[in-house]
């Protein structure tokens, strides 16, 4: 029988004073930094650069804060919780969608009196247009994923929905998105253990699937494979990353350094974190071994983003 609540009184308690929204019984919203800094028309999001999606009607959010992964460079305290099945009560997926917009007027209810804040911007900000299903936990594990994705579509809001790629099955019956992503952090199995730390101990398998499968899906969707380097850990044997790449055959790669931020920093150190000139190095290595090509940057960012040489469509702008 499922439990009635994913969460504990002290894990609600831990997220909201992380400024996390907690939305009915397994989803949350929180307000991304760069949302704020386009209200305050200080800068925005890369994918604002590199997609066009406008960071001010950007809702950050999960389905699932629900995980099957320790990852090491998590902003989280890994106090959540881990799970590889779902053991819980299912929420309504317009329950969802109704109260993430309401939280996320609320939370950025107090920008209304701040100075500096773009007052239209903060306006078209309380009907978000977009949907970043990459908040945290895994938004795929959500047994009513697609009715949500399809509700979203619907009501004219995009989604980005973020995945780790432990779930291949659900992957391959997921509801085609505005723009899938797979998290790909490691060139091997032995490192991929010792970062993402899964508790499926067929985790490896589990992504290389997932990747095969993207492909397929390339069809439906606009595909995009993200790496997080770590300096120190991750960037290395660009071999095998091309490997994995080729399997994917993604519309786009993001290659992006992880950032010492949030409780990761009980884990790594400072020093794990390159810099952007040693990103796109290591992007231009991994790129001379796949055909693809660099054709956007944000460097406070970190980011590279990659796409095939002998691409001729157009990047959709929303």
């Amino acid at each position: 029988m499922s439990k009635k609540n994913m969460l504990t009184r002290e894990m609600e308690l831990n997220l909201k004073k992380q400024h996390y929204a907690l939305v009915g019984s397994h989803s949350a919203v929180k307000i991304c930094t760069w949302t704020k800094k386009s209200i305050k028309d200080e800068d925005f999001c890369y994918k604002q650069k590199f997609y066009g999606i406008r960071s001010h009607l950007c809702c950050q959010m999960t389905s699932s804060i629900d995980c099957p992964n320790l990852c090491e460079f998590c902003w989280r305290d890994h106090s959540t919780p881990y799970t590889t099945k779902w053991l819980w009560s299912i929420d309504k997926p317009e329950e969802i969608i109704n109260k993430a917009i309401e939280s996320q007027k609320k939370l950025l209810s107090g920008l209304w009196g701040l100075k500096q804040a773009n007052k239209i911007k903060l306006k078209q900000a309380m009907q978000p247009k977009h949907f970043a299903l990459s908040l945290i936990g895994e938004s795929i594990m959500y047994p009513k994923i697609n009715e949500l994705i399809r509700l979203l579509h619907k009501e004219g809001i995009t989604t980005f929905l973020v995945t780790k790629g432990q779930f291949p099955e659900k992957l391959a019956k997921l509801q085609p998105v505005t723009q899938l992503y797979i998290s790909l952090d490691a060139p091997n199995k032995k490192i991929f253990d010792k970062l993402n730390k899964p508790l499926f101990k067929d985790g490896w398998q589990r992504l290389i699937k997932s990747l095969e499968i993207m492909k397929k899906l390339r069809k439906k969707t606009r595909t995009t494979i993200r790496l997080t380097c770590i300096k120190g850990i991750n960037m290395l044997e660009e071999e095998n990353y091309a490997k994995l790449l080729k399997k994917a055959n993604p519309i786009f790669i993001e290659v992006k350094g992880y950032m010492w931020v949030g409780s990761s920093r009980l884990r790594l150190q400072q020093k794990n974190m390159p810099s952007h000139k040693e990103v796109k190095e290591f992007t231009k290595k991994i790129a001379s071994l796949i055909n693809y090509k660099i054709i956007d940057e944000k460097p406070n960012s970190r980011v590279v983003l990659l796409v095939k040489k002998d691409f001729k469509g157009r990047i959709m702008k929303f």
